[in-house]
């Protein structure tokens, strides 16, 4: 099995188990990654980032294999969009 064809047959539910390995340093069980693991880990969870899920969020990979950094006034203007349900100035009473 080539690299590709692993990443493209990798589940969500198994990439988030890679993900919080490669972000703790141990499995969801709490069995702790060998140094080996951690490594292959971490690469596989780019890899995925970069051909699967394609997002755009901070420090994630692009499809160009590159790591996703925003500026500041970037993710003001992201997260306003999302979490702004209302918004009333003292004078609307």
């Amino acid at each position: 099995m080539n690299i590709d064809s692993l990443v493209n047959n990798l589940t969500p539910e198994l990439f988030e188990r890679l993900q919080y390995g490669a972000s703790t340093g141990k499995w969801p069980d709490g069995t702790p990654l060998t140094e080996a693991q951690k490594e292959q880990t971490v690469q596989l969870v780019m890899l995925y980032q970069a051909k699967v899920a394609k997002t755009n969020e901070q420090f994630t990979i692009n499809a160009e294999g590159e790591m996703v950094q925003k500026s500041k006034r970037e993710l003001q203007q992201e997260f306003k969009k999302e979490n702004e349900i209302a918004r009333f100035s003292e004078n609307d009473l």
